[in-house]
């Protein structure tokens, strides 16, 4: 059985960091891309970092010199470091597999979703 439970958010000034846990089960990340998704109120879910099989890193634009991917396929673990947070930053983090087209990174989660990890960005 799929399960992934995100953890490690909370709430944080303009500039500050937050590292992001994901811990997966019933799946070996090792061989999956996975990827760091956002949920806006009323959004779809936005791929923001997406990782290889051999650990090269994607980021979306609005995140790219920000937020650090990584992940432990020992652990069956996903991190996301996110520093100089900023208030646009503030949404509810998930985890799940991704993939690519074209050299592009894209979604392509699981149809089973974590909680996800709610994020705030406010002074």
């Amino acid at each position: 059985q799929v399960q992934l439970v995100e953890s490690g958010g909370g709430v944080v000034p303009p500039g500050g960091s937050l590292r992001l846990s994901c811990a997966a089960s019933g799946f070996p990340i090792s061989v999956n891309v996975m990827g760091w998704y956002r949920q806006y109120p009323g959004k779809e879910r936005e791929l923001v970092a997406t990782i290889r099989m051999g650990g090269t890193a994607y980021y979306a634009v609005s995140v790219e010199g920000r937020f650090t991917i990584s992940r432990d396929n020992a652990k069956n673990s996903l991190d996301l470091q996110m520093n100089n947070l900023k208030p646009e930053d503030t949404a509810v983090y998930y985890c799940n597999t991704a993939g690519f087209r074209s050299e592009a990174p894209v979604g392509r989660p699981m149809s089973e979703w974590g909680r996800g990890t709610q994020v705030t960005v406010s002074s």
